[in-house]
């Protein structure tokens, strides 16, 4: 178990006495339910077009709304996106989101305020303004990546004079405390600076899980003139905590998930140690007004994260053959993983001309720009020991085993990438989408010590195109169509035949088709997709070396739907997503026509919320999750049945200053397999979390 720190008692005491003393100066909250049709997203790559008038599905979650639903990281947006579904979310660990039925690469897809990071960490949202979740390929915002989209991570500013401190608690005993502290002075208020700080001291429902995370960020900028604005911006944190692993088959039945208590944690053994997970991260930005409309932004940005990887790891089944499940009675092989000291660098810089221009009859805006970024990962040599044999109650208890290490895999990753964006207005009603991104990667990487090095370079372009008609001043239809790009190289083990050399670029595609309405009380959308990706996948290992190639595709076609409602003291905020998830054009025909693991065929998500008039400012809450049932082999001859969880709540303005949150999430303690992923040749299953309560508190003084 985790061991307990003294110090986040003085930062607690700290944030509950600003909460408690702060004076009512500072405007009132609203709540979460509102529409979204207005607001931008700068993840679509065409700058501040409002989602409603853009050819992209996208969803924008601000900091007050993740506040609101309890959300502490990423995997907590499953419960607000019906497109959005977990990917092995282990406590403890960095998150992983599916995406349309794609798992997201937590080394391509993900950004920080438009800039490419690696996020293979824990990322802390209390100085994030907003996440905003790009649906669909995303090959001319990304190099490369995985097609299901992308996740942009932006980052508090300076935005006038914040004062404001919270306090929260969570079942079993988890406190929070933050701090978002924010102002602009000077003789003409040039200069800006916003501070956020943040402990908890984690104490989960689930056994043996106890630890601690902070966050310490700092943001400034200054406007040197009317045309010239230089901003920079600074984040710190760490996380230490053991992580959870999943459960799993028994031999060939699905365990009965009432029967499960989903507290348990099987990485409880006495020499079982923290995931550690810290990083710096630091950012500047120079926005310069030029001639007319035109703007010239230049914007880079420094990672560096440190994890030290560890876990009692439940893996197989020797005593029955089956090492991609536990075995019948419930034992498992447990294994003793570490691997201390990893290190992973990013950094990158994006130089960027927009405005627009005019070509006889027809208007352009315009983006056009050059990325440059870096990838650096070093290992040290890892420890993958059998350790004994475990039980899926927890209670077997094994000797550590440390000895020997096995070699680790250093990477490199170079790219460079010039990209072209342009809206063209058509006709009044008509513009016409467009964009290229032509991208040159060089990649390398060697087992350590002593590995054979591999080192290959590619050069792709992506493009995309969209058409889109406005009916009215609130109606859009829209059709697109792009590609998206990711590399691939064979394993470098003797077992394959094809050892280190890479595959061509998987380059997948997208057709999406769609209608959207943003109106001042209703906002609602629907949307038609069709995504295409290769698989790489390794063939011939039952008659001689395996091949690494390309086999098939993946073929996901979907029907997503959203609506946003506000009337009186009632709104609703829902989605809802239908998906045909299958993989065809295999080599081995007993393979096509399979369901992807873990994705679920149906999603709804919903939220509501009513303003109670004989209290002002109280506003009851709930929300309502629910999966369709999901693959847990790849065969597709186990599944897991869906899931609905209620989640209750209130949430209670206290005049102008103070806000009371009270919430208890899967507010029926249902009990569910929430996910199964297919991970290391292992199948896994995730507990539906119990019921628990939350309490916060939020003054703005």
């Amino acid at each position: 178990m985790a061991s307990r720190s003294v110090l986040p008692r003085s930062a607690l005491a700290l944030a509950a006495c600003a909460a408690l003393c702060a004076a009512a100066r500072a405007q009132e909250q609203t709540v979460t339910i509102s529409t979204r049709g207005a607001l931008p997203a700068a993840v679509t790559g065409f700058g501040d077009v409002p989602l409603a008038r853009s050819p992209l599905q996208a969803s924008v979650f601000s900091a007050q709304a993740l506040t609101d639903t309890g959300v502490l990281s990423l995997a907590g947006l499953t419960r607000l996106d019906a497109s959005v579904s977990d990917a092995y979310n282990a406590e403890g660990y960095w998150s992983y989101l599916t995406v349309r039925g794609f798992v997201l690469d937590n080394r391509a897809n993900y950004l920080r305020d438009g800039l490419p990071i690696n996020a293979e960490t824990a990322i802390g949202l209390d100085n994030k303004e907003r996440i905003e979740v790009l649906k669909g390929t995303s090959g001319i915002q990304a190099g490369t990546s995985t097609p299901g989209g992308l996740v942009n991570l932006v980052v508090k500013r300076p935005d006038g004079d914040i004062r404001s401190a919270s306090l929260e608690w969570r079942e079993r005993g988890t406190v929070i405390g933050r701090v978002d502290l924010g102002g602009r002075f000077g003789g003409e208020g040039q200069f800006g600076l916003r501070l956020n700080a943040a402990y908890a001291d984690i104490q989960p429902q689930t056994h043996s899980a106890d630890g601690s995370r902070n966050l310490l960020a700092l943001a400034g900028d200054w406007q040197l003139s009317p045309d010239s604005l230089l901003q920079a911006e600074f984040e710190t944190s760490r996380q230490r905590q053991p992580s959870v692993p999943g459960f799993s088959l028994l031999g060939n039945a699905v365990p009965d998930a009432g029967r499960i208590d989903p507290r348990t944690n099987l990485n409880n053994q006495p020499w079982s140690q923290p995931v550690v997970l810290s990083g710096n991260t630091g950012s500047l930005r120079w926005q310069q007004r030029l001639a007319g409309d035109w703007r010239f932004v230049a914007h880079g940005m420094v990672q560096r994260l440190k994890s030290d990887d560890r876990i009692a790891f439940p893996f197989g089944c020797s005593a029955e053959g089956n090492y991609d499940r536990f075995c019948s009675d419930g034992s498992f092989d447990l294994y003793d993983f570490r691997s201390d000291g990893e290190r992973r660098d990013a950094s990158a810089l994006d130089l960027q001309f927009s405005g627009s221009a005019q070509t006889g009859a027809f208007s352009h805006r315009l983006t056009v720009g050059l990325l440059a970024s870096r990838f650096k990962a070093r290992f040290n040599p890892q420890i993958y020991n059998f350790a004994g044999t475990g039980r899926i109650d927890g209670s077997a208890v094994t000797p550590p085993a440390t000895d020997p290490t096995s070699p680790n895999t250093n990477r490199d990753e170079d790219s460079t990438a010039a990209y072209l964006r342009d809206v063209v207005t058509l006709a009044p009603g008509w513009e016409l989408w467009g964009g290229l991104r032509t991208t040159r990667l060089q990649r390398s990487g060697a087992a350590t010590p002593g590995g054979v090095p591999i080192d290959y370079s590619q050069t792709f372009t992506t493009p995309f195109f969209a058409l889109s008609h406005a009916l009215d001043e609130a109606t859009l239809v829209y059709a697109s169509w792009g590609q998206g790009v990711e590399t691939e190289v064979a394993p470098n083990l003797p077992i394959y035949a094809n050892a280190g050399q890479p595959l061509p670029a998987l380059k997948s595609r997208q057709f999406e088709a769609g209608i959207k309405h943003s109106g001042a009380q209703l906002d609602w959308s629907l949307t038609g997709f069709d995504i295409l990706r290769p698989l790489a996948q390794d063939l011939n290992c039952d008659t001689g070396p395996c091949v690494r190639a390309i086999d098939g595709d993946a073929h996901h076609r979907g029907l997503e739907a959203s609506l946003g409602w506000r009337s009186g003291a009632w709104g609703l905020l829902g989605s809802t997503m239908l998906l045909d998830a299958q993989r065809q054009g295999a080599s081995d025909a007993a393979a096509n026509g399979l369901r992807p693991t873990n994705v679920p065929e149906a999603t709804l998500k919903l939220r509501g919320s009513y303003q109670v008039a004989a209290v002002p400012g109280l506003s009851l809450n709930a929300g309502l999750v629910h999966e369709g049932g999901r693959m847990v082999l790849p065969d597709n001859s186990i599944s897991v049945p869906g899931w609905t969880a209620l989640d209750l709540g209130l949430r209670y303005a206290a005049g102008a200053s103070m806000v009371w949150r009270l919430a208890l999430d899967n507010a029926t303690d249902a009990r569910a397999w929430r996910e199964s992923p297919y991970q290391f040749g292992h199948a896994y299953l995730f507990p539906l979390p119990p019921r628990a309560l939350r309490a916060s508190v939020t003054a703005s003084f």
